[in-house]
């Protein structure tokens, strides 16, 4: 009765032995499939920092563009400011050279104005000469009577034909003073004309500079959005990290569970093992 009794203990404690095997190997099963799982998140870790640090250095690169791009846009603007100052001061220097030019040809007409007096003044005077001829004529024909007369009249005439002579050096003089001024007038024509031509090229450039500015400015927000899009793709792969590292950390805890469990099964089962050696020793 003894030995049937140990043999019933024998066979309940085969049957728990199984019984705990089974779960045991349930347990490594388990435990094996964690770990896939846990090697998998982990993978997937290095994947996601991997790829988070070539994220960083793209973003750094990107933030280096929008800096360099930033400092040619501030070169441009001081640039455009430079040639905005070079307008206006050309545009001043046009309208001082339209006075200028204004002015000289208020002057020539003036000169001319006086040109034509004292060209009225030559005639009236040729008439006088004329008269003063054929006043001479009587005078000769009375010069025989009257010496005293023709002496005066000789002196006269002599005044006449010097101011005859100053009249015409001083025509002569304003109309090398009216060509002079005349050249002078083409000399400034033709540099207004070289201003405006310059002034020209100075909006062509000015607005080829603003074209340019408009391009870079949309170059920038295209590049800020694209920066705002890639930190927004930045911060959720962050939170699936988090979530990621959250996971490890419930995966780790759950497997120092179970690594306790098992070694607690680990000491039950060589307890069994030491009471089975001993009930076959008793039995023996």
């Amino acid at each position: 009765s003894i030995i049937e009794k140990q043999r019933q203990e024998l066979q309940v404690l085969v049957a728990e032995l199984k019984d705990h095997d089974r779960e045991l190997n349930d347990m490594v099963a388990v435990h094996r499939r964690q770990f896939l799982e846990w090697a998998n998140d982990r993978q997937k870790i290095l994947t996601l920092a991997e790829r988070c640090s070539l994220l960083d250095n793209e973003l750094k690169g990107r933030n280096e563009i929008i800096k360099s791009l930033t400092k040619r846009l501030k070169l441009i603007e001081s640039h455009q400011s430079d040639s905005k100052t070079t307008l206006e001061n050309t545009q001043q220097k046009f309208k001082e050279l339209s006075q200028k030019v204004a002015d000289v040809i208020l002057h020539c007409r003036g000169l001319e104005e006086e040109n034509q007096s004292l060209h009225c003044s030559v005639l009236e005077l040729s008439a006088k000469t004329g008269q003063l001829q054929a006043r001479e004529q009587e005078l000769l024909t009375m010069l025989k009577l009257k010496d005293d007369y023709i002496n005066e009249f000789t002196s006269k005439f002599k005044k006449l034909e010097s101011a005859l002579l100053a009249a015409k050096a001083e025509q002569f003089s304003l109309n090398k003073e009216k060509e002079d001024l005349r050249l002078r007038l083409k000399e400034l024509v033709i540099e207004a004309n070289e201003l405006k031509d310059d002034l020209c090229e100075k909006k062509k450039e000015n607005n080829k500079q603003q074209e340019e500015i408009i391009h870079l400015k949309q170059e920038n927000v295209f590049l800020k959005n694209e920066l705002a899009h890639d930190v927004e793709n930045a911060k959720r792969k962050d939170q699936l990290l988090q979530f990621a590292k959250s996971k490890q950390a419930r995966t780790d805890a759950e497997l120092s569970s179970l690594r306790q469990i098992y070694i607690k099964q680990q000491r039950d089962l060589q307890f069994l093992h030491v009471s089975l050696e001993s009930s076959q020793e008793q039995r023996q």
